[in-house]
């Protein structure tokens, strides 16, 4: 398991491990690619707001579109690098005064990339913000989307379909001419299969009015036609004093399966022993 930079420099994170996670530094801090041995998990199109793993601060209200430069696009000064340690941080926001640094490392035991997010008030006043990762993976059949929450709590209805299995709510990727976005008040994780493989995404399980207004601690975008998906996390909406700062840790587990991805009790229950391996 290693991560990469998307310059020249390599760190290596687990000696023989097949998960590769590469960041650039450069281009607003994105995770470029997330690969176990040659099989990419993450959508590769170079459409903007297309490909990648980015980073926002929440709710989107507050800056509306498009993403905020300093946080997405712009380049992020490297404050650490070692074989197993990254962590970067952004400009100041001028619009929102707010920074965002960014810490990337593997936790050997649980075989897991740790992602750490904080957002700090660099400005004179109070502000209230929430983190939020948005993980973009290409639309394509033969795969799964799948969290915690009752299928008839997901908001707003009926944009998309979803099946109650095994305790979870289940997407299959579908097309349609429109863009559509759901949120859920899931419990903790988030999980994507293709390919072989299954991605998933840990998290503060949030209690009720706890997400940022009009947010949701899971949310999925889907774009419209078979171009990509969103598997989008956000934490607790925090008042931050001048100089405060929140963190807010994801953990990223990847492994390869043998499972079909559909809904089942045997997919269900691989994510169950992951979330019971990484306590």
């Amino acid at each position: 398991m290693s991560i990469l930079l998307a310059t020249t420099l390599v760190l290596q994170l687990l000696s023989g491990g097949n998960a590769t996670m590469t960041v650039d530094t450069e281009k607003g801090g994105k995770i470029l690619s997330l690969k176990y041995q040659n099989t990419e998990v993450l959508s590769q199109s170079r459409w903007p707001e297309s490909f990648g793993s980015t980073f926002w601060t929440s709710p989107q209200k507050e800056w509306n579109w498009p993403p905020v430069p300093e946080f997405d696009k712009a380049a992020y000064s490297v404050d650490h690098q070692s074989h197993n340690h990254l962590a970067i941080s952004s400009p100041t926001s001028e619009r929102l005064g707010l920074s965002v640094h960014k810490d990337f490392t593997v936790d050997s035991l649980g075989g897991a990339f740790v992602i750490t997010y904080s957002i700090k008030n660099e400005s004179t006043e109070p502000r209230r913000v929430a983190p939020w990762e948005i993980t973009r993976v290409a639309n394509r059949e033969g795969s799964v989307i799948f969290f915690e929450a009752p299928v008839d709590s997901i908001w707003p209805a009926g944009l998309m379909t979803f099946q109650a299995a095994e305790g979870a709510a289940w997407y299959t990727p579908d097309e349609a001419p429109s863009n559509r976005k759901v949120n859920a008040d899931a419990r903790g994780w988030l999980a994507y299969s293709a390919d072989g493989l299954l991605l998933v995404k840990q998290f503060a399980d949030l209690k009720p009015g706890e997400p940022a207004p009009g947010e949701a601690e899971v949310q999925v975008y889907v774009n419209r036609g078979r171009s990509y998906i969103e598997l989008e996390s956000q934490g607790a909406y925090t008042l931050l004093q001048p100089g405060a700062s929140l963190s807010w840790t994801v953990r990223w587990l990847l492994r390869p399966i043998s499972v079909e991805a559909k809904p089942s009790a045997a997919l269900r229950q691989l994510v169950q022993s992951l979330s019971a391996d990484s306590r």
